[in-house]
């Protein structure tokens, strides 16, 4: 192709501005039909009469080639490449991720030879499968107007009896089932209503279900391998969805799944964690599109299990010193240790389970009940002789209770000897006791080595993703690692203070990538002359050493240029005080307002001394920094009685951070958007409550840098919203507030924002791109401000690992060295995304963070973009090395956290208010909450653009 020129032409499609390219080719014909090397070729009679005003920008991701003249041996034609991804959706264009600007870099201090646990898969691409709707409901209608839900169990069972009633036109080999509502299938299945029996769990009754079979969709794998090839815009997420179903079906049948996690039936019999509990060795797996095709991603996984036992077996292990002779003395032990806890029966053969309710006031020779006779008569009948005569079993254990199972008012009593656990009921890590946490600990943190070896040994597993069912459905799995060659970034270089004041340029420690504080000294320490000490350690036996301590803090934070005073004054407190909202509120209010009278002006800090740790934690936290207004750091009374030189180091930057000091900063400006105008650098995260919490709001955090070019120091907003809304609500509102603060401190607004988003999978690409950055460009356009906007996910919820080939290509522990970038072969096939892992592994195998560009409205290089995050992960103000998440997203990831806190700490001080405000909040628009959003996280102006949350 030879050129014939090319200029840049904007183009305006609603209030949008799209910058195109515009190249006009002389191209040789080779036939009339073709299209030509990846491009989408418009005929001469297709174009538009006005190519400005009607061309559709975008709607491909390849370029579009539209024919001008068409001449016996040549063509003239114009190539329109969008900047932007754009994509036609009827209602208007929306944002697509960006696509990579180049082929990876190319900056390297080294190169190293790297295994990724991505295992390429190869597939037909005329493979049609076929996805089912199955809708399975009771014969016979409940007599209530609530529909019967049923359990996953009964709907395995349901559909297997179906299966095996029908093998010929249900061959279980050619379908996936996710246990619920979806069948994937290879070959097609007769469509419509099949009635199906199964035994009932008691008495060997049968009953009956609809089973409704739909055809709702045939994914083609065609159309996957389009996309992998370039040729589609959009990801086919169905077919993905179908595929990732398919490679689950082998160990679903065969292993235990819980969440997107499978484990074995069996455990090591090295992993027994004693008290009935131990650690199973499993896996998690997806299938993720990459530049070398489709790769199914597995990596190694642990959990604690109870294990499948007799309950009363159970009990023996899991209770210190248990009796059953002496039962009653054990009893609220067991019914703590029996909590929502599933069982089976070993009296007949059933798959059903039943959960614990609680245990039954009357010992087991003592229960008797209402039966049915074989006369047809009712008669009473002692529950020990009813065992007896029904299934010939003597019930050994007559005078303990039996286990309660009853629900919706029908009364189930089983003798305890006959139940046991079901197998899969994970066992909560933090209720483990200190050795079986340890032993958990050590096996989920194994070496690159071993990590590797069990992964290599998983895929290769007969129960593991790679079996009959997708080799079926033409899918074939690479059973080795993928070989790819990384480069490692040179670390940045850093400044630091002398004890004369001068700024000198430090170089960080070749391996760990650490540096120390030895003879140096932080780049802006804040003079600190009004702090004052609480003591809740007074009335314990670890009490602080005040005086000891005092004198080696303010020493330490001289030594590191933080000029500290003595305190204002000391005060003694107890650890009671943290259980009571209402006397810490007061003694903080008190201490406030001694220190304005001793020291003329509110305290800077308050050093708070705990004894141990305590939940009242939080409510510290919640009153000094939404009520009172004070900044606080805590400590515990051993550690700083031991006082050794780096953890008073620690405590110092900790504490010059959130007073607005500079600990460490770059020596060089940051690359490629150090030029002129000042930068803001934000990180947005959310923090969701736990899964057994179905009320509580979730609570967005963004913060921001205030500084240029330092962009070290940072304020944060909070906002609580809807339970478990990832999207964030206020986005919009929330950065123009860090903006306008930035204004105020600088007097000038930043030209560029850098925007780094935690907690989004590649499904929530949608909504960042065409919710959130609109919510956010209509809070700036509102104010005449036009900034340029990059945007970056960060991930650390995947699966990707990386293993250094030979030794030479690793570190001390066999990690990948700090620095570390991968992003080629196991990236995506077009769009912008790297794996970065920027800390030193010392512990366990290095987890890389996956960074995916959505926008770049500053046209970063690969090289340029890495090295920029890789900087960013030197800036953490607590700690002398690189951390593993570019720090807009830990410091956001903290401040959501917060939020979180100040929940709970709210919930406890006035339970009834909140949980009535909140459940009420769960169903309705979080745009009323009003009042409430200022009591529970609305930061007080005192702290609300410090680094409080560090």
């Amino acid at each position: 192709m030879e050129t014939g020129g090319e200029n840049l032409i904007g183009i305006t499609r609603g209030k949008r501005e799209t910058r195109i390219g515009i190249i006009v080719m002389a191209i040789p014909i080779v036939n009339e039909t073709t299209d030509m090397q990846g491009v989408v070729v418009v005929r001469k009679g297709t174009l538009p009469e006005n190519l400005i005003g009607e061309l559709g920008v975008g709607h491909q991701l390849i370029p579009t080639l539209f024919i001008l003249d068409m001449m016996p041996h040549y063509l003239r034609a114009i190539v329109v490449q969008p900047e932007f991804n754009l994509v036609s959706r009827g209602s208007g264009d929306k944002i697509c991720p960006v696509r990579r600007p180049d082929k990876g870099g190319s900056l390297a201090a080294r190169h190293v030879r790297i295994l990724v646990n991505n295992f390429p898969i190869t597939f037909n691409p005329e493979t049609i499968i076929r996805h089912y709707d199955v809708d399975i409901k009771p014969e016979v209608p409940a007599r209530h107007d609530h529909p019967v839900r049923l359990s996953k169990a009964t709907l395995s069972q349901i559909k297997e009896k179906l299966f095996s009633d029908n093998r010929m036109q249900f061959p279980l080999s050619m379908t996936a089932y996710d246990g619920e509502k979806n069948i994937f299938s290879v070959i097609l299945l007769p469509c419509g209503m099949y009635n199906v029996k199964i035994l009932s769990t008691e008495d060997s009754e049968e009953s009956s279900f609809r089973c409704t079979i739909t055809l709702v969709n045939e994914l083609k794998l065609r159309k996957l391998k389009d996309y992998l090839a370039g040729n589609l815009l959009l990801i086919p997420r169905d077919i993905l969805q179908g595929m990732d179903l398919v490679m689950k079906e082998n160990p679903a049948r065969h292993m235990i799944s819980v969440g997107r996690h499978f484990y074995p039936l069996e455990y090591h019999e090295a992993d027994d964690l004693k008290c009935g509990i131990a650690a199973f060795r499993g896996f998690q797996h997806s299938l993720k599109p990459t530049s070398q095709g489709l790769a199914l991603s597995l990596d190694y996984s642990v959990i604690a299990f109870r294990k499948r036992m007799l309950v009363i077996d159970f009990l023996k292990e899991h209770i210190r010193g248990f009796n059953i002779s002496q039962f009653a003395r054990y009893r609220r032990e067991v019914e703590q240790a029996l909590k929502g806890v599933r069982v089976t029966m070993t009296h007949r053969k059933t798959k059903q389970n039943y959960t614990f309710v609680r245990l039954t006031k009357d010992t087991t020779r003592s229960i008797s009940f209402n039966c049915e006779s074989s006369e047809g008569q009712m008669k009473k009948i002692n529950l020990v002789n009813y065992f007896s005569e029904k299934y010939k079993i003597e019930i050994k254990y007559k005078d303990i209770p039996c286990l309660d199972f009853s629900k919706n008012n029908k009364k189930n009593y089983v003798p305890m000897e006959l139940c046991v656990l079901v197998e899969g009921q994970s066992y909560p890590k933090e209720n483990l006791d200190r050795d079986a946490a340890f032993v958990l600990k050590k096996l989920s943190l194994p070496p690159p080595h071993i990590r590797k070896k069990s992964i290599c040994d998983m895929i290769r597993s007969n129960n593991g993703p790679c079996g009959d069912v997708s080799q079926n459905f033409g899918i074939e799995v690479d059973m080795n690692m993928t070989k790819v060659v990384g480069r490692v970034i040179k670390p940045p270089e850093l400044k630091l203070g002398t004890s004369n004041g001068k700024m000198i340029k430090i170089e960080v420690d070749k391996d760990k990538c650490h540096w120390n504080l030895i003879g140096k000294s932080v780049v802006d320490g804040k003079r600190i002359e009004r702090w004052v000490i609480i003591d809740f350690s007074a009335l314990d036996r670890n009490r602080l050493n005040c005086k000891l301590f005092i004198q080696k803090l303010i020493g330490r934070c001289r030594n590191l240029g933080i000029r500290m005073e003595e305190p204002l004054f000391y005060q003694d407190a107890t650890m009671s005080m943290f259980s009571n909202v209402t006397r810490l509120t007061a003694l903080l209010e008190d201490v406030n307002d001694r220190a304005c009278r001793v020291g003329r002006w509110h305290p800077q800090f308050l050093l708070c001394i705990m004894s141990r740790r305590d939940i009242g934690y939080k409510h510290l936290k919640w009153i000094c920094e939404t009520q009172v207004g004070l900044v606080t750091q805590c400590c515990l009374s051993g550690h700083a009685n031991k006082a050794n030189d780096q953890y008073l180091a620690n405590l110092a930057l900790k504490i010059n951070a959130k007073l607005g000091g500079s600990n460490v900063e770059l020596f060089n400006r940051f690359p490629h958007i150090d030029g002129e105008g000042h930068v803001m650098f934000i990180g947005a995260d959310v923090n969701h409550p736990t899964s057994r919490n179905t009320t509580s709001p979730s609570f967005a955090a963004i913060v921001g840098t205030v500084n240029w070019p330092a962009a070290n120091r940072y304020a944060a907003r909070l906002r609580p919203q809807l339970h478990r809304q990832e999207k964030i609500v206020n986005i919009g509102d929330m950065c123009l507030e860090l903006v306008e603060t930035y204004a105020r401190l600088n007097r000038v607004r930043p030209g560029k924002l850098v925007l780094f988003r935690d907690g989004v999978s590649e499904s929530q690409f949608d909504m960042v791109l065409n919710e959130e950055l609109q919510d956010l460009k209509k809070a700036f356009t509102g104010k005449d401000y036009r900034p340029t906007i990059t945007i970056i996910v960060a991930q650390k919820r995947h699966q990707i690992r990386l293993f250094p080939e030979r030794d030479v290509d690793g570190g001390p522990t066999g990690n990948v060295p700090p620095g570390t970038v991968v992003d080629t072969t196991v990236v995506h096939p077009f769009e912008f995304d790297f794996y970065l892992c920027s800390h030193y592994g010392g512990l366990g195998t290095s987890k890389p963070t996956h960074y995916h560009v959505l926008l770049d409205e500053h046209k970063f290089s690969s090289d340029h973009l890495e090295k920029l995050i890789y900087s960013l992960c030197f800036m953490f103000a607590r700690c002398t090395k690189p951390v593993s998440l570019v720090t807009p997203v830990y410091y956001a990831d903290l401040a959501a956290y917060r939020g979180r806190l100040y929940h709970e700490a709210m919930m406890e001080h006035s339970p009834s208010s909140m949980a009535s405000s909140f459940s009420s909040m769960a169903s309705s628009s979080f745009s009323s909450l009003g009042l409430n959003e200022e009591r529970f996280c609305k930061l007080h102006a005192d702290v609300e653009n410090m680094m409080f949350f560090i």
